[in-house]
C-alpha cells in the first residue's frame, strides 16, 4: 500500500485547531498561533500561554515523535537544564497522517551572541549539560538509524554524499583540505561505550534567558552512540576563547574531535552544494563553517 502523501505547507493554524478540538477538547478554547521560524523537521505552534504543538513535516520525521514521548521524561531528571516535556500525544486525523505532540511551552529566546552576557559561560553551561546527558543511563536507548539520520554512528555512512559534495564545490572551497578533514574523520573510529547524545546542538535548539543558557530543545535526532556529532557547535557558533572553553570542557580525545569535524563538514558541504533544498541564506552561512573546520584541522588536527 502506498504511504500517504502530505504537503508540509498544509500544516497551518486551522489544522492544529481542528486536531486540538477533536482530540483534546479541554484545550479547544486556547489560542493557536504559529512560531517563526517554524522549524524544518517539524512545525511548531503555541497553544495558549503554557503549551506548544509540534507536528512532523514529513514521514521520515515521524519516528521522532514516539522517541521524544518515551525518552524525554526519563532523561529530564538527570539534566541540569530544562528539556521539552511532553504533555500529550495526538493521533493521525483531520487529513494529517502522522502522530504529533503537545509539549509544555519552554520560555526563552534562541541562542545569539547578542543575547548572552559571556559566550565562555555559555560554553561552560553547555558542556555541563552534555556531560550530564552522556552520563544518563543509556540502557535500551535508540541506536543510530533512520530516526536520527544516523547521527551517533560512524560518519562513513555519508562517505559517498560527502565526496559528491566536495566534487560539486571544486573551485569554491579548498577541496584538498576538505578531503583531508574527511579522511581524518573516517580514520578515527569510535571505540568507547555508547552514550546519550542530542544530535543537533545548534543555536536554534538552545534557549537563553537573562543572558544565560536556559534550556535545550528538539531531541528529534537524539540517540545512543558516539557523542562526536554534538561537537559541531564548536565551529558553527563558538569561536576564539569560547571555542577553547568548549573544547576543554568536553574533554574528549583527538579522535572525537576528528569525527566532530567530519560531521560538521558533511552537513556544511551538502548544504552549500545545494543538495538539501536549504534556502540561499543558509547556504551562504555554511561557507564560513567550512572555513572554520578546515582551519581548525590545520591548527589542531
Amino acid at each position: 500500500m502506498t504511504a500517504p502523501t502530505f504537503a508540509a505547507s498544509s500544516i497551518d493554524v486551522p489544522l492544529v485547531r481542528r486536531l486540538i478540538a477533536a482530540q483534546f477538547p479541554d484545550w479547544s478554547d486556547l489560542e493557536v498561533r504559529p512560531i517563526e521560524p517554524g522549524g524544518w523537521d517539524n512545525r511548531t505552534f503555541r497553544l495558549g500561554d503554557t503549551m506548544s504543538v509540534r507536528l512532523p513535516s514529513a514521514e521520515h520525521y515521524v519516528g521522532q515523535v514516539e522517541k521524544e514521548q518515551h525518552w524525554l521524561p526519563r532523561l529530564a531528571p538527570h539534566l541540569p537544564l530544562p528539556i521539552p516535556a511532553p504533555l500529550a500525544k495526538g493521533a493521525p486525523a483531520e487529513g494529517f497522517p502522522w502522530p504529533w505532540s503537545v509539549y509544555r511551552w519552554q520560555p526563552g529566546e534562541t541562542l545569539a551572541a547578542e543575547r548572552v552576557d559571556d559566550l565562555r559561560q555559555v560554553a561552560r553551561d553547555l558542556t555541563r549539560f552534555l556531560h550530564a546527558l552522556m552520563r544518563a543511563d543509556a540502557t535500551g536507548g535508540p541506536l543510530p538509524g533512520a530516526h536520527n539520520f544516523h547521527r551517533g554512528g560512524p560518519p562513513a555512512f555519508y562517505d559517498e554524499e560527502t565526496r559528491q559534495a566536495i566534487a560539486l564545490l571544486d573551485g569554491q572551497i579548498d577541496t584538498k583540505a576538505a578531503h583531508e578533514v574527511w579522511e581524518a574523520a573516517l580514520a578515527a573510529p569510535f571505540e568507547g561505550n555508547p552514550v546519550w547524545f542530542h544530535g543537533d546542538i545548534a543555536w536554534g535548539n538552545l534557549l537563553v534567558e537573562n543572558g544565560r543558557l536556559s534550556a535545550v530543545i528538539d531531541f528529534g535526532t537524539s540517540g545512543v552512540g558516539d557523542p562526536a556529532c554534538d561537537l559541531a557547535i564548536a565551529w558553527t557558533f563558538f569561536h576564539g576563547e569560547s571555542r577553547d572553553v568548549f573544547r576543554d570542557g568536553m574533554a574528549l580525545d583527538r579522535g572525537a574531535w576528528a569525527r566532530g569535524r567530519g560531521w560538521t563538514l558533511w552537513k556544511a558541504l551538502i548544504v552549500l552544494a545545494g543538495m538539501t533544498g536549504a534556502p540561499a541564506s543558509e547556504m551562504a552561512k555554511q561557507r564560513s563553517v567550512i572555513d572554520e573546520v578546515l582551519e581548525d584541522h590545520r591548527c589542531l588536527g
